[in-house]
Order: structure tokens, then sequence, then C-alpha cells
């Protein structure tokens, strides 16, 4: 964590993915965020991965660092709560990161006229307002039909990885920023609509995708792990470790061709082609078929212990397959990685945490908060944010309105 942004205060009225992992990325480089959430938990309050307990260490992970109010959303005192909340006073406040629909008690008309300059990030599915998730978005746009061995024919496979929420709330933190630098020149709030489909279109825009449909008229095959374009893919070596193995720059060719001691069967297929392969990442996917196999065999004819050295020494560009088990193990600790510090949260784990992704060059970089317990901070926020008296707090809590944090949890 970094205190970049400090006195700037976002109010989180989301689950799931994206509009929280917007608000963690601005909470880690310095602003406050308030995150309220309906009495008992939102729709992401158990979501999987569960301790034994049942309490959801990805609710834990997104969430860290932010202070969590507990409301009864069905009720119209309480959904105004949460509208107060969001429009609260202050010039660093008014910022309001959300998913919930268009309309309804948090559009942004309705908030805005409780507070001119409001800013409010809303993530979408698509832009038109009907519903998406990540999933369906990835489904639209077409990347599980590219994924994949060609055998598979037009079976999709769908990605693990929520790329199209974890862009869209790194975007959507981005676009707040933006927004409050422009508030902060004209005094004008507004609304900002960052919908995971057009982070998705965008993105195939930016790629050349659409391009390449569009004026081309192709539609890119399947190619299993070969890495479309460039050369690379998954090699094994003698030891059965598996290797993924990149060479996209003349350099890194050259360097994987000196390590590997396969530079005399290159040359052989340069002659035979006439065109030299450094130069041109294209002609080596091109001709893949061909040196797929030189590289596998002499990889799978060492160790990875005889690799390494020859790696480092000719700056190739490869990693070694690990499990999420792995990885979590041997990458994400504090002695792996400046990310991390040990933590433990409300869940009783102590675990390695991530702060901000970003390095800010010449800060300290903070130890990241410990995740809250649902409604930990009703009270405390309440109180600040909008001055209600001792008297009131409670009688909001005797009417279920609010709620504090469980007891024992």
């Amino acid at each position: 964590m970094y205190p970049l942004l400090n006195g700037l205060r976002v109010v989180e009225g989301a689950s799931f993915i994206a509009a929280p992992s917007c608000s963690l990325h601005l909470l880690q480089i310095g602003a406050e965020v308030i995150r309220f959430d309906p009495v008992g938990g939102g729709p992401d309050f158990r979501r999987w991965p569960l301790t034994a307990g049942g309490v959801s260490l990805y609710w834990e992970g997104l969430n860290k660092g932010k202070k969590s109010v507990a409301i009864d959303l069905s009720r119209p005192e309480g959904r105004e709560l949460a509208v107060r909340l969001a429009t609260a006073p202050g010039p660093g406040a008014g910022l309001f990161v959300t998913n919930y629909p268009v309309g309804g008690f948090l559009a942004h008309d309705r908030l805005a006229a409780h507070r001119a300059d409001m800013i409010t990030v809303r993530i979408m599915g698509w832009a038109d307002g009907s519903t998406a998730l990540d999933y369906t978005v990835n489904a639209g746009v077409g990347y599980p039909l590219v994924t994949g061995p060609e055998s598979l024919g037009g079976e999709p496979v769908n990605h693990v990885m929520p790329a199209w929420d974890l862009l869209a709330g790194a975007h959507g933190a981005l676009a707040l920023l933006a927004a409050e630098r422009r508030r902060q020149a004209t005094g004008e709030g507004q609304e900002v609509r960052v919908p995971l489909g057009d982070v998705g279109l965008a993105t195939l825009g930016h790629l050349g995708s659409v391009a390449e449909a569009v004026a081309m008229g192709t539609q890119r095959p399947r190619v299993g792990n070969d890495l479309y374009g460039a050369f690379g893919r998954d090699f094994a070596t003698a030891d059965g470790v598996r290797l993924m193995i990149v060479a996209i720059t003349a350099r890194q060719w050259t360097g994987l061709v000196r390590a590997l001691g396969i530079d005399a069967p290159v040359a052989a297929l340069e002659a035979e082609l006439g065109t030299s392969l450094a130069p041109d990442e294209g002609l080596r996917y091109t001709h893949r078929d061909r040196l797929n196999p030189l590289v596998a065999d002499a990889v799978a004819g060492r160790t990875l212990a005889d690799l390494e050295p020859a790696f480092a020494a000719n700056g190739v560009c490869w990693e070694r397959y690990r499990t999420t088990l792995e990885a979590a193990q041997e990458l994400c600790t504090p002695e792996a990685s400046a990310l991390f510090r040990q933590v433990m949260h409300p869940s009783g784990f102590t675990y390695p945490t991530p702060g901000a992704t970003a390095t800010f060059a010449g800060l300290r970089r903070e130890t990241p908060a410990r995740a809250p317990r649902l409604g930990e901070h009703t009270d405390e926020v309440l109180a600040r944010v909008l001055e209600l008296p001792e008297h009131e707090i409670g009688r909001l809590h005797d009417a279920g309105l609010v709620a504090g944090p469980a007891a024992g949890s």
C-alpha cells in the first residue's frame, strides 16, 4: 500500500470481482474505501474458496483494507442510508463504485440530486444494460473458440481466469481518477460506465482481431499451446518438468538456439527455406512444425538443472509450469516477492497478502491491511461520515436497519 490518494473517500456498493477490485486498486494506493453490504452479506459473501468454517477467502481477498458497513437494503430507510453514505459531503468524497443496475435507488441522477458533483463509476455487463458476467462476455467475443487444440473443432474452452472482470476493475479505477481530476478543474461530477462487454470488444480491437476479421475476412485458428504469430509452446525436460519457452524477439530466438546447441539444424533449415528465422517472429510461427521437434528433442535430452544455467546465460525467456499451490508456496511469499506481507485475517488464518501491484520507486510499501468482518465499521462510519449521534445509531440497530459484526466472526 502507498499513501498517494490520501484524502479520497470511495464508497463501494458492489459484489463479485470487477467493481470490488476497482475499489481495491484505489485503496492500495491510499484511498479510504467504505463498502456497504446487505445485513448477512451480499451474493458473493460465501463464494468459494471457503474455509472449513464457511468463511469466503475470495471475499476476504477482494475486500482487504476496506471498511465494512452492514445495512438492510431491502427497506427504504436502509436504502436511504446507503445513498447518504455515497453522497456524503467532503472535497475528496462523492466517489461511488458499484455494479448495481443503471436504474433503481443507486441510479446516478438520484445520487446527483443529493450531491451535484457526484462521480459514479458503474461496472456493467453489456453497454445496453443487459446482464453479463465475465464468462458470458468471453463467450461472446470469441476467445473460447480459439483456445485449445484444433482437434476440438467447435467445442469451446472456457478460460479459468476472469480477465474481463479484472481489466474492467483496473479500467474503472483509472476512469474514476480521471473523472475526479476533471471535477477538480470544473467542479462537475459525472457517471462513468464500464461495461465488461466493451472491455472485451475494445481488447479485440486493440490487439488487431477486429481488423483481422474485417479487413482480411479470416477467423483465427486454434493452435493448441503454440503462441499465435511467434515461436512458443510447452516442452518437457528429461526429468519430466514441463516448461513454457517463448522466443518473440530475434535476441530471444538466437539465445534459445545457442543455449540448446541446435545451431546446425536450424542453419540447415534456414538454408533449405532460403531465409533467416531470427529477424521475423512470424516466420518462426509459420515453420513451427519444423522447429518444434528440434527444440523438443534438445529439451527432452537435458534435465531442468542442466537447462537453467544455459537459459540464464543466453537470455532465454521461459518458465516452469506450476500448480497454483506451488505458485502460492514458491512465489507468493514475503521472501520471494515485495508484494506480499504476512497478515492475519478474520478467517483466523495468517497468510501472504498482496499490497499494491505497482512499485513506486522511492516510496515505502506499507503492509496491506486485513480484511474486515462484515459490518465491523458500521458504527464508526455512521458516526464519522454521516455524523449520526449515538442514540440514532442505537435506534438503527434496534430497528434492524444496520448491523455490526456477528459474534465470533
